[in-house]
């Protein structure tokens, strides 16, 4: 996953009031989003070495980030921690913007009894950086875990390991793709209430002759997925991709994500088709199933005969 921008960084640790109703957020430019709305995270503070604390700002009424089956939805939980990884590695660590970030995991671990969409009481992000790689005196990678608190009780846990290089660097590592751009058609998606999803623009998914395989759509007028122009597919957008097609695969079994393990193997590009296949590792679909009941999903993307993701997903199902 990588964004790339111009403006100068400068570390502190006020949220930034902004015009946009609710809670005030850190500037946006911290986490990578030019948009306040998707902004999720309000302040931080140093709590030990390499030891940190940040607050997780829900989100009010977010086009996107939308409950799921009730609950918080296992997304915005991962997408915290990503920019809780962000935010720290500029504010804390002095990564410059218009660094990249190359991210080769993201994991997380829910307890879904503890995540009611309604309830928005504070929660506090615990983050321990392990891993610290520095070429000179400038962070070059490291691992980020993370521990989500609310009221004393653990409602998620998280972790992933980023790489930051320089706007030089990346663009000698992308070589020809550097400049790339997504495709100006857009395959049709499959029905967004299969992927747990209203609108055709949230939906990345279009269906092929296989019912356990899409291609991966690239919905650019999707401002939260695409927030701004990209020379691949980002991480969080196939992460996304994820969840969706455990959905689709399970059909009328509604499902909510308790824990995900994803591996990123290589870049996404625009320029071939991504085919999204999900599996049932623990189960068959056909299977009686009772709320208790874990199903285990394995999900991969392959681009041109090579894999370019590896996900592991763990699910309960919900009753209607």
């Amino acid at each position: 996953m990588t964004i790339s921008t111009d403006i100068g960084v400068t570390a502190h640790r006020q949220p930034a009031r902004t015009r946009e109703s609710g809670p005030p957020t850190v500037p946006s430019w911290l986490v990578h989003r030019p948009t306040t709305s998707d902004v999720l995270l309000s302040d931080w503070a140093k709590t030990g070495t390499d030891r940190f604390a940040v607050t997780l700002r829900w989100p009010e009424k977010h086009p996107f980030h939308t409950a799921l089956h009730g609950l918080q939805p296992p997304t915005l939980i991962a997408e915290a921690v990503r920019q809780a990884g962000m935010l720290i590695a500029h504010a804390e660590f002095g990564v410059p913007l218009g660094y990249h970030f190359l991210m080769s995991d993201l994991n997380y671990t829910i307890e879904p009894g503890l995540l009611d969409a309604d309830d928005h009481s504070p929660v506090r992000i615990d983050v321990t950086c392990s891993e610290v790689r520095l070429r000179g005196t400038r962070l070059s990678g490291m691992t980020c875990h993370m521990v989500l608190v609310r009221d004393g009780r653990v409602i998620a846990t998280g972790d992933g390991s980023l790489t930051c290089t320089s706007p030089a660097a990346y663009r000698r590592l992308r070589g020809a793709y550097a400049d790339a751009a997504p495709a100006h058609s857009v395959p049709d998606p499959v029905r967004p209430a299969l992927v747990g999803r209203t609108a055709p623009d949230d939906v990345l998914l279009a269906p092929t002759k296989d019912p356990s395989c899409w291609t991966l759509r690239a919905p650019t007028t999707n401002k939260t997925l695409f927030a701004r122009p990209n020379d691949h597919v980002p991480g969080m957008v196939l992460m996304e991709a994820v969840h969706q097609a455990a959905f689709a695969l399970m059909g009328s079994i509604r499902l909510y994500p308790t824990s995900l393990r994803l591996g990123f193997e290589r870049y996404a590009e625009f320029d071939a088709p991504c085919l999204i296949q999900a599996q049932a590792v623990s189960r068959t679909r056909s299977e009686a199933l009772s709320p208790s009941d874990t199903i285990s999903l394995r999900v991969t993307g392959h681009q041109s005969g090579r894999r370019v993701f590896l996900a592991v997903l763990d699910g309960l199902p919900v009753s209607s």
